[in-house]
């Protein structure tokens, strides 16, 4: 076996044994169509999981005898599980830098395409008690506020969004994606998080969005690639194919996200 194989083979194990996976589907079933079965594993940006689980059950409806399995998690996270060699047939992530990471280390295959658009919200409690309206506000003293760390695509936003409009605000945490921002917010353990306006809608149960015009000159591309060592190359491009489909992203709309 190569040094790449190795790799891979230590980094499957160690995904399997540290990073939560969720999968969409049930066992074996019929061969699918047009030359599509088996296992698709896709690695994607946390903030997609609502959608993506969705996405994924369309999709094993759509070719039948396939199953989709996710890995969301932080996108610098999952460039990082890639580069070092664990098996995924697509990324998807929310930044365009974060696939970058992939891209120059070889992984990628093909040219990876902006699928969705998204933007930030101020995450409050329901009924938002701290009476929490303007990106400023999130400076006050009496507040406790957190945001992604830096190297997360929703904490480069975030950053970019508070340089531009000048506010300075002193998180008490830093987390490294934004399912974990936003479930500060929904424990109680934070007044406020700015997270993506699609987490929020997702949380509606929990939390309010107060949204800020200054989100919108920190808008978030999310592209989407198949992988070099896609264990299931069929299964990668159908699934890129599947996304651009009306039924797909009608799915991501109704989620909050913008599409191209």
């Amino acid at each position: 076996m190569g040094s790449r194989g190795i790799r891979a083979a230590l980094a499957g194990l160690a995904l399997a044994a540290a990073v939560s996976v969720t999968a969409c589907g049930g066992g074996q079933a019929p061969a699918g169509s047009g030359g599509v079965s088996g296992e698709v594993t896709v690695f994607a940006a946390a903030s997609l999981t609502e959608a993506f689980t969705k996405i994924g059950k369309d999709f094993e409806a759509a070719h039948p005898g396939t199953k989709v399995t996710f890995n969301f998690a932080g996108s610098s996270a999952l460039a990082t599980q890639i580069t070092q060699g664990a098996p995924a047939d697509v990324f998807a992530a929310a930044s365009p830098a974060t696939v970058k990471t992939v891209v120059d280390a070889g992984d990628a295959a093909g040219t990876p395409v902006v699928f969705v658009r998204n933007q930030l919200v101020i995450a409050v409690p329901k009924g938002n008690p701290k009476g929490i309206a303007t990106l400023g506000n999130l400076s006050r003293d009496d507040l406790k506020v957190a945001v992604c760390a830096e190297q997360v695509p929703c904490g480069a936003a975030a950053k970019k969004a508070l340089d531009a409009a000048g506010v300075e605000v002193t998180p008490v945490t830093l987390e490294q994606d934004v399912k974990a921002a936003l479930s500060k917010v929904k424990l109680g353990e934070v007044d406020a998080a700015l997270v993506y306006r699609t987490d929020a809608k997702a949380a509606a149960a929990d939390v309010d969005g107060v949204e800020f015009p200054e989100s919108a000159g920190a808008i978030n591309d999310y592209p989407v690639v198949a992988l070099k060592d896609a264990p299931n190359k069929a299964g990668a491009e159908a699934f890129l194919a599947y996304l651009q489909s009306s039924p797909a992203k009608a799915v991501l709309t109704a989620a909050g996200f913008q599409t191209p």
